[in-house]
């Protein structure tokens, strides 16, 4: 991105402004435009800010990118419904009513971007240089062009986002952290705790007598949650893959040799050559060294030490042409013979001669080795050009009412009969059902739908198609008692055990904050006692849980207290805390700064931009923005 600007937008406001413009633009995606989208009267306003409108144009583009990228992540399409789930429509015009407040504000204080800025930010951007640093017109409007953009939209949104910046830089610069701060985090981050310890197993509560039928109703009562069975669904999967689709055998001997002959260095090894390479300031010295070579005055390898080139660097590897990032370079050592040394070659880093030691011949794997490859991959290719035909013919059925079984039998297609599923993808046993194409996109699409709905197909991570039809619903329900005595007698009796280990803690730290001794008490339940040192926050450490741990940072030295761990319960006495000398402006000290000084930046920033869009006014036209991206706000 522009230089100047990355290095100014590493807070949270500059990566919000910068998001839409520069990500999308290398990626060749149009941005902001100005055509009317509104036709017949309509406004072309979705909203402003203050006097400065968004209108219907950008909040199309940008929702368009914003799902664009979320595509390319998810590596699947989104729908519109989806789209809305991950919350994109609120996402771009959040962004663009910040954008839009900070235009206002910069308009208001007559911030102005001279021209030679903006040029020189433009010149600065590594995207639009060549390889020698130096700006290039013809990949500048290279890059626009693909962009679907001209040079004068261009200027001006950099032209705003550079007084966007400016206005942020001048609110956020220059913050200090408090010495108070830094103290604290200091203390918080650095102390060290140590402490005497017991654990109380479930077996120190002791015999636990089995519940009465009175005792497991009520605890069935209040822990239904626990024993609830969840919605099943039943549905027919129509699945549509390029895979399965594809035919080998369809593909005529001219074609696949055809395919052979197009790409034959796909079914072999590249020639390979172990290449040496001197570099020379300049080609009359690499002439010079050449001719000494070649008249047998001096070998390779001498010119090379008296080069200053280590034996060790004298090679660059055994390599394939490919694999020389210099063209001229690999031009050069592939067109020399075994031992054969270069005229002087103009490499991207200087001038070189090179001396091929050894050449490795590339082979190649005879036609009727890899047929079978060949075959399978043109048919899948073919498959999937077919895909959309496929789709669009299916999808003529559906809309005549043909049921699924009915299509999948006429096509030969694989038809998937779920016999009931959970959100999960498990069946009422607790199995996983294996046979759901891409569950991850299929099992909420087939939990979003209604008996005899109208869906629409979902696309695979393979390129194919699944259309799905719910046949049955069972919704959740509460499993009745007599079904899960087993699962809530083993629950009342975890809890019992929790209530005797939680009351025997208590009774235990109370003695010892009265003065009784840890190995004391440790004794009367029958475990041992045990020391820890060297404590940190936020970290288990032997029996003790990152909870137990917590709780001993919260506890004053010199008192006890009690937690659970895991299925068992801790009682501790915190014996020592211990804290190193906080010194400013010490290692740790800067470190805590930094950090600090970013996240009150953007805290700064945030209640700024906040308080810039309230006073300037925020206006959405609704229904405008339901056109603009076809859904709800």
């Amino acid at each position: 991105m522009l230089q100047g600007i990355r290095n100014a937008s590493q807070h949270w406001l500059g990566k919000i402004v910068l998001t839409v413009v520069f990500t999308l633009l290398i990626a060749g995606v149009g941005i902001y435009g100005v055509e009317e989208f509104f036709r017949g009267g309509a406004s072309n306003n979705v909203a402003t800010v203050g006097s400065t409108p968004i209108t219907a144009e950008q909040v199309r583009s940008a929702y368009q990118n914003q799902m664009q990228r979320y595509q390319a992540q998810l590596k699947r399409a989104l729908t519109p419904d989806q789209a809305r789930m991950l919350g994109l429509d609120r996402q771009v015009m959040s962004q663009l009513i910040t954008e839009a407040a900070l235009d206002q504000k910069t308009h208001d204080l007559g911030l102005a971007v001279p021209d030679s800025s903006v040029i020189r930010a433009i010149h600065d951007e590594k995207s639009f240089q060549n390889q020698q640093g130096q700006f290039e017109p013809q990949l500048f409007y290279q890059t626009l062009q693909r962009a679907g953009l001209n040079e004068g939209m261009f200027v001006r949104e950099q032209r705003a986002v550079i007084a966007r910046l400016q206005l942020a830089e001048a609110v956020s610069s220059d913050l200090h952290v408090p010495v108070a701060l830094r103290e604290a985090v200091h203390r918080y981050t650095t102390e060290r705790r140590a402490a005497s310890y017991l654990m109380l197993t479930p077996s120190t509560a002791g015999q636990i007598p089995d519940p009465t039928d009175e005792e497991l109703k009520t605890w069935y009562d209040a822990n239904k949650s626990g024993f609830r069975a969840p919605e099943f669904r039943s549905a027919n999967l129509l699945v549509v893959d390029p895979e399965a689709m594809a035919k080998p055998e369809a593909i005529t001997d001219a074609d696949a040799r055809a395919a052979y002959g197009l790409n034959k260095d796909r079914y072999g090894s590249p020639e390979k050559r172990t290449i040496q390479q001197i570099v020379f300031p300049d080609s009359a010295a690499a002439e010079a060294a050449r001719k000494a070579i070649e008249d047998g005055s001096k070998t390779f390898e001498a010119v090379a030490t008296e080069r200053g080139t280590d034996k060790k660097d004298l090679t660059l590897g055994t390599l394939t042409k490919s694999e020389l990032f210099d063209k001229a370079v690999g031009d050069a050592a592939f067109a020399l013979p075994e031992g054969g040394v270069s005229q002087p070659v103009q490499g991207r880093f200087g001038t070189v001669l090179l001396r091929v030691t050894k050449i490795e011949p590339g082979t190649v794997k005879p036609f009727e080795q890899v047929e079978g490859e060949i075959r399978k991959g043109l048919a899948l290719a073919r498959a999937r050009d077919a895909m959309e035909t496929t789709r669009d013919a299916i999808e003529d059925q559906r809309a005549g009412a043909k049921p699924l079984t009915d299509i999948a039998a006429e096509r030969g297609l694989k038809l998937v009969s779920v016999k009931a599923v959970d959100p999960n993808g498990k069946d009422p046993e607790g199995r996983k059902v294996g046979d759901i194409p891409d569950p991850d996109t299929t099992l909420p699409a087939l939990f979003r739908a209604e008996i005899g709905g109208d869906n629409e197909p979902l696309r695979t991570k393979a390129g194919g198609y699944v259309w799905y039809d719910v046949t049955n619903i069972d919704p959740a329900h509460d499993k009745p008692l007599d079904q899960v005595k087993d699962g809530v007698k083993a629950g009342w009796t975890a809890a019992e055990i929790a209530k005797r280990l939680q009351a025997k803690g208590r009774e235990l730290t109370e003695k010892l904050n009265k003065g009784e001794s840890l190995e004391d008490v440790a004794k009367e339940v029958g475990v041992n006692s045990q020391e820890v040192q060297d404590l940190a926050r936020n970290q288990a450490r032997d029996m003790l849980t990152t909870d137990d741990v917590n709780l001993i940072f919260a506890t004053p030295v010199g008192k006890a207290g009690t937690a659970a761990a895991n299925d068992s319960r801790a009682v501790f006495k915190v014996t020592a805390a211990t804290m190193p000398a906080f010194v400013a402006d010490s290692p740790s000290d800067r470190t805590i700064t930094q950090n600090f000084q970013a996240a009150l930046a953007d805290d700064v920033l945030s209640q700024y931009i906040a308080e810039v869009q309230k006073n300037a006014g925020v206006k959405i036209d609704a229904p405008a923005l339901r056109r603009a991206i076809g859904g709800e706000y």
